[in-house]
């Protein structure tokens, strides 16, 4: 029957720790955190299926592949492609080998272990998948219940190890050095597609793993766009130029956004860059462990506003960052999470102004000691090069 043939790789000591010496290195233990918390939801085991999750818990980095937690088994189950990787990459899992779709083979190898209940991410199991399993559940006459759970790796990956810190700091200080290499190739008479192709290759010839996100270069009106994508719009002098980008280490990103100017800014330029930049530091300056996330988006904010600019803030302050470029804390007017030491997000005010153009600054923070410390060290306070010279009013 298909789905049936499952295939075992239960590795000894010595394999495991051959396979841990060129495997995942994080120091924590990701899944003695977990377990307690499967405990607490009354599950017998855990199917984790979202990508950032298994890897989170694992580190195998295939794009196909579920987890099975329970509290003595670690099960990481694949189909051929990725066995082998599998294998190398999660030393601490046993691999089994499957084909087919989920409903062909989890309800079996769930009641081989006799679970019961079985707790899947909801947010990321389609409503059709759940659907057929459901059925295959009943129709086979197997025993485990599927119980939804919301949020129970992502709740984890809050706070970031020591060695998650040191690999988003790489991508932070890889973004650092290709913005500067950049800024003397990007000026008037480049397109924006030719911009953000620049950028893109300098962060893979560089080091970078590939793009946190799609790279934005807006000028002039598009800046005005908090999420443009680059056209075929030719960069011209004297008008806001707003460069986002990130890059990849190990799995882990960064997150970057400067606006320059080309040429003379204008009064207008220079006092709505004054105005975001002293929103910016304002709000790194307070940010204080214990805080909820929407009283640092206040901070910020409440700068914007009282220049006249409120209506023209409209997303969040910033967000966190790891294994993806927007993940939990949430950094906004509605957001209560809670932000303690060892968390790590971006810092991004904007102002943007239909037909005119926008501005926004953005730096990566990590929580320590109670406060927040910048890694992102690009210079924000001017840009005065050769080709680009972006002049402030006094504050």
């Amino acid at each position: 029957m298909k789905g049936l043939q499952i295939l075992r790789f239960a590795q000894n000591d010595s394999q495991r720790l051959m396979n841990a010496l060129e495997g995942r290195k994080l120091g924590v233990n990701q899944l003695q955190k977990l377990r307690p918390l499967i405990i607490q939801q009354n599950l017998d085991a855990l199917l984790v299926s979202k990508i950032e999750n298994y890897r989170y818990l694992s580190g195998f980095t295939g794009s196909s592949g579920w987890l099975l937690i329970s509290r003595n088994q670690a099960i990481l189950a694949t189909d051929f492609r990725y066995t082998e990787q599998a294998k190398k990459e999660a030393p601490q899992f046993d691999i089994v080998q499957i084909k087919g779709d989920l409903n062909d083979w989890l309800p079996r190898l769930t009641s081989e272990f006799g679970w019961r209940k079985l707790g899947f991410e909801s947010s990321f199991v389609p409503f059709a998948v759940y659907q057929h399993v459901s059925k295959a559940i009943k129709t086979r006459k197997f025993k485990p219940e599927l119980i939804p759970t919301t949020n129970l790796v992502e709740n984890l990956r809050f706070i970031k190890g020591k060695d998650e810190l040191e690999l988003i700091t790489k991508a932070v200080k890889l973004t650092d050095t290709v913005f500067s290499q950049i800024k003397s190739s990007i000026k008037p008479g480049v397109t924006e597609k030719e911009a953000a192709w620049e950028i893109e290759r300098c962060l893979r010839e560089t080091g970078s793993d590939g793009i946190a996100f799609d790279i934005i270069v807006a000028s002039g009106p598009n800046s005005a766009l908090p999420h443009a994508k680059p056209t075929e719009k030719v960069i011209c002098a004297n008008e806001p130029v707003l460069i986002d980008m990130g890059a990849k280490v190990n799995g882990y990103c960064s997150d970057f956004s400067r606006t320059l100017c080309f040429g003379k800014a204008d009064k207008m330029l220079t006092e709505v860059y004054n105005i975001v930049l002293r929103s910016q530091l304002t709000a790194i300056e307070g940010i204080k462990t214990g805080m909820t996330a929407n009283k640092v988006d206040k901070l910020a904010r409440d700068v914007i506003t009282q220049a006249g600019y409120g209506d023209a803030f409209g997303h969040g302050l910033g967000h966190g960052i790891g294994l993806e470029v927007h993940e939990c804390p949430a950094l906004g007017p509605s957001s209560h999470d809670l932000l303690t030491n060892g968390m790590v997000f971006t810092i991004e005010p904007g102002i943007y102004i239909p037909g005119w153009g926008g501005v926004r600054i953005e730096d990566v923070v990590s929580l320590q000691g109670g406060k927040a410390r910048v890694l992102t060290r690009s210079d924000k306070a001017s840009v005065q090069l050769s080709a680009i010279s972006f002049q402030q009013s006094e504050s």
